[in-house]
């Protein structure tokens, strides 16, 4: 599943994101938010590059479960997940950042 550029209008459960087996990117974050923006052009490329890894993104806000499931308070904050394990959450990255959190998916794959 490539780069999903549209915010979800309504959030899974934290069970439905637990529950979702093989790597999955789980972007918390806002269409307006400058951060947020700066770092989809990296995420489009990197998740062309992992065509296996399920990309879920959440229009996250205040009071929203499922970013406070995550203990979200920065934004765009990116959790890296495999069959319903977290391997990896970053808050506000930076693009060295998220290509290293990319690597994980790969080397995970070769254990």
């Amino acid at each position: 599943m490539p780069y999903t550029a549209d915010y979800a209008d309504v959030e899974p459960t934290r069970a439905e994101i637990d529950a979702i087996a093989g790597p999955v990117l789980v972007e918390f974050g806002a269409p307006w938010c400058p951060h947020c923006q700066v770092v989809q052009p990296t995420l489009q490329d990197l998740l062309a590059r992992f065509p296996d890894v399920r990309h879920i993104k959440i229009y996250d806000g205040r009071g929203q479960p499922l970013g406070r499931s995550f203990r979200v308070k920065l934004w765009p904050n990116l959790v890296f997940r495999r069959d319903g394990a977290t391997l990896l959450q970053l808050a506000r990255p930076a693009d060295a950042e998220i290509i290293e959190g990319c690597r994980i998916f790969a080397a995970d794959e070769h254990r």
